[in-house]
């Protein structure tokens, strides 16, 4: 497949979507609309035999959502994957971590996005100050072992889709 012409529809300082035409193999047209996001961190944190999550109102599915502490830099690109995991865990939980170990690289939503993440088990875990943003001022955080993880799952009460992702990554590590 190639690429004949791209088109800007839409940006602002978080997402860029725009519109590809292509060539398929056989010759036939088609397009493509392609959401740009940067990559971001989605972290771990792991004592105790469970997990501390977060929970915040999500706008585009019109409810609070329980997940693992992710996010980007707000300013676009500003170190490195793990410094981006240290800081989102620091911001949204106020959590800093001693060790910090890498589990894998996922792809978001390959058929529609450019978007990526990587997961990080932050173990060690310190208590801090948060730093959240302000599109995080309503977010608020609490440990789960891991049989409520599981029950929280099973009850359709943790859905975020690459926070199940991570956990499956966890899984395979452990074997």
């Amino acid at each position: 497949m190639r690429t004949t012409g791209s088109r800007e529809v839409y940006r602002n300082q978080w997402i860029r979507v725009r519109e590809d035409e292509v060539e398929r193999a056989d010759g036939s047209a088609g397009i493509y609309g392609v959401v740009e996001k940067p990559h971001f961190a989605l972290v771990l944190p792991y004592e105790r035999e469970g997990f501390w999550l977060v929970e915040q109102y999500r706008y585009p599915v019109g409810r609070r959502a329980w997940e693992f502490p992710q996010g980007t830099w707000t300013a676009g690109p500003g170190g490195s994957a793990e410094e981006l995991a240290r800081a989102e865990l620091a911001e949204e939980t106020g959590l800093r971590a001693g060790s910090l170990r890498h589990l894998g690289h996922l792809d978001l939503a390959p058929g529609l996005s450019t978007q990526e993440f990587d997961v990080w088990l932050a173990t060690g875990l310190t208590p801090g100050p948060t730093a959240r943003e302000a599109t995080e001022a309503d977010m608020r955080q609490a440990f789960v072992t891991e049989a409520e993880l599981r029950a929280m799952v099973r009850d359709g009460r943790f859905t975020d889709g690459p926070s199940l992702a991570a956990y499956g990554l966890l899984l395979l590590d452990r074997g």
